[in-house]
């Protein structure tokens, strides 16, 4: 099938993705148990700053960005909780090996910043560039 180029006029148009950073070291999108593995033992004991940039492109050309930086910690996960968690699955194609809103939610021990962010679309940010871009938003 060929790729079709789509053209929604009078649309505005939000982009957003998420990265995983725990020192100056980027994480993998978990693709793999083996991906999923080694993020989680780097995460595993220690705090890591999550990424979360979001884009939205008004219907007249107009763009503006914002990108949110959060802080979140993990507990120390002993072998039985690592493997468990692995074998769950729930960090499939996340950020980091793990997803806030998952599993991976209880092992969580400290979060400063965004919680909508490090689940991926920072709201409070993407409804204020929405206003600002002139979408009328109810509230």
């Amino acid at each position: 099938m060929a790729a079709q180029k789509l053209c929604v006029r009078d649309a505005y148009v939000i982009a957003a993705d998420t990265v995983v950073a725990a020192g100056a070291r980027i994480l993998p999108k978990a693709e793999s148990v083996e991906d999923a593995e080694t993020c989680i033992k780097i995460l595993s004991g220690r705090r890591h700053t999550v990424f979360s940039a979001v884009a939205v492109r008004a219907p007249d050309g107009r763009v503006a960005a914002r990108c949110v930086k959060s802080i979140v910690g993990f507990a120390r996960l002993d072998d039985g909780q690592r493997r468990a968690y692995l074998a769950n699955g729930d960090w499939q194609g996340k950020a980091g090996g793990y997803a806030i809103q998952g599993l991976a939610a209880s092992f969580i021990d400290f979060l400063s910043g965004s919680y909508s962010a490090v689940v991926g679309l920072p709201l409070y940010e993407t409804t204020s560039l929405l206003r600002g871009l002139g979408y009328p938003l109810p509230v």
